[in-house]
């Protein structure tokens, strides 16, 4: 069965509340235009745990912690939650 854009977005954002683990992030909607650093306020440490989730959930093929590490840091201080599953998607 083929994963769609929207499933991939629902599993981005299980994982998301899985490495938060704070009640607040129950009362957040995340959206695709949801920006990491602002809304979620995700350090550093807690987007590689992110990226480590991604990769054991889609594959070691699409590598997010590598592509993170070649983002300038404005990029990833405005990364958004559609950012990353469009990534993930163009890595099928």
């Amino acid at each position: 069965m083929l994963q769609t854009q929207e499933t991939t977005f629902d599993i981005v954002t299980r994982l998301i509340r899985e490495v938060i683990q704070e009640k607040w992030i129950d009362d957040v909607e995340i959206t695709r235009d949801t920006v990491f650093s602002e809304e979620l306020e995700l350090d550093s440490i807690e987007l590689v745990v992110l990226a480590e989730k991604i990769n054991n959930r889609f594959g070691d093929h699409l590598n997010f912690a590598k592509h993170l590490s070649g983002m300038e840091l404005e990029a990833i201080v405005a990364l958004t939650v559609g950012d990353i599953v469009e990534f993930i998607e163009s890595c099928r």
